[in-house]
């Protein structure tokens, strides 16, 4: 079958890595697998056995999903939306795809509704019309307004076979974060969560022992990596890891080894961080989707500090959530301090839970399951 993806990531590229874990597992299958990106594209990421298709990238003024910008920071314009749609409708009119999925949209991407509303319509006007599929992750951010959560119900009642949930519901279920309506919750699949392959332990067993403190790119985790630096000067016998992502780091690396009083190992992200996780006593992490995925599947504890500026919701409900799982502390931006810090973390000590319990983290190969099976059953 013919499988076209589209996904635009705004601000960090969490949504691309998914619909990429998505886009593979069906091109693992033999289908042809198209991924369309509207973000800023990300050069690490291996998109091999894909095809790629790029639109003119564009991306969030920081929190700020409403007001958008080119990838030079630029606002956007009319012309860039419509060079967008150009390319968007050209190829799916080249591809004619049996089976299309637009990531996060209607729930989210409001803001691009324009693009996915002319995408709907054409898909549908097409001479055989694709199964069509909406991909969401485990927590969405609640509606502001009841009448948004009302419209995105109108545009799945009008275009939309199904919602793919990436979400296991042993542990988390759309309702938490998104009012479910009686006709929503009937077109709801829930594929389990969308994660590369387990890491596995280390061979050398590196991590053993250690606080593994890891908070992305960018200065969104600056307040994670001072607390965390704090807490290592002032800890006695623990072994804290600061792994700080980000193009040049050397600057923030310079300037954590410093708060720690030279407590730390501070470094750059390293690749094989989630097998790390596997060794060591515990994870102090924010709580974006694969971040979480990381910590479960490899059972190590973790002290979880949600991202929240901006009024950003996702990240809070999630580790909510998670917290009812043994070993699992969460703790809000506004209380770090290194206090707080090694509080939480002497407080998971002992509870390392089974790698991978026993929640479903095959959610990409089980969406293909079910999006080929609702294709089948249309014919």
């Amino acid at each position: 079958m013919k499988v076209m993806v589209v996904v635009t990531h705004l601000l960090g590229a969490g949504h691309l890595s998914r619909a990429l874990t998505l886009a593979w597992a069906f091109a693992a299958r033999g289908h042809d697998t198209t991924l369309v990106s509207g973000g800023r594209p990300v050069p690490h990421f291996d998109t091999r056995g894909v095809d790629m298709v790029q639109l003119r990238a564009l991306h969030s003024d920081g929190t700020n999903f409403s007001h958008l910008l080119t990838k030079d920071g630029a606002p956007v314009t009319e012309a860039d939306y419509q060079s967008r749609r150009a390319v968007l409708l050209e190829t799916l009119e080249k591809m004619q795809p049996d089976i299309l999925i637009t990531e996060l949209y209607p729930f989210g991407r409001r803001v691009l509704r324009h693009e996915f509303q002319a995408l709907l319509q054409a898909a549908h006007s097409l001479p055989h019309r694709p199964l069509v599929l909406a991909s969401v992750r485990d927590i969405l951010a609640p509606p502001s307004k009841p009448e948004r959560a009302t419209a995105a119900d109108e545009v799945i009642d009008r275009y939309y076979d199904g919602v793919l949930v990436h979400s296991d519901k042993r542990s988390t279920v759309l309702d938490q974060s998104w009012p479910v309506s009686d006709r929503l919750q009937e077109r709801l699949h829930y594929t389990g969560y969308v994660a590369p392959p387990a890491a596995g332990p280390h061979p050398e067993c590196a991590g053993q022992g250690e606080v593994i403190v890891a908070a992305g790119a960018g200065s969104v985790g600056d307040a994670l990596f001072e607390a965390a630096a704090g807490a290592a000067r002032q800890s006695n016998g623990a072994t804290w890891r600061l792994l700080v992502g980000g193009a040049h780091p050397e600057p923030r690396i310079a300037r954590l080894l410093e708060l720690s009083g030279g407590n730390a190992i501070v470094e750059p992200v390293r690749p094989d961080f989630r097998q790390l996780l596997y060794h060591a006593d515990c994870a102090v992490t924010m709580c974006g989707y694969n971040t979480a995925l990381d910590v479960l599947q490899s059972g190590c504890p973790a002290v979880l500090v949600p991202f929240d500026d901006g009024g950003e919701v996702e990240q809070t409900l999630r580790a909510q959530s998670l917290t009812r799982l043994d070993g699992i502390y969460a703790v809000k931006t506004s209380d770090l301090s290194p206090d707080i810090l090694i509080k939480a973390v002497t407080a998971t000590k002992g509870h390392r839970r089974p790698a991978g319990l026993d929640l479903h983290f095959d959610g990409a190969q089980r969406s293909v399951d079910i999006a080929v099976s609702l294709q089948r059953r249309r014919r």
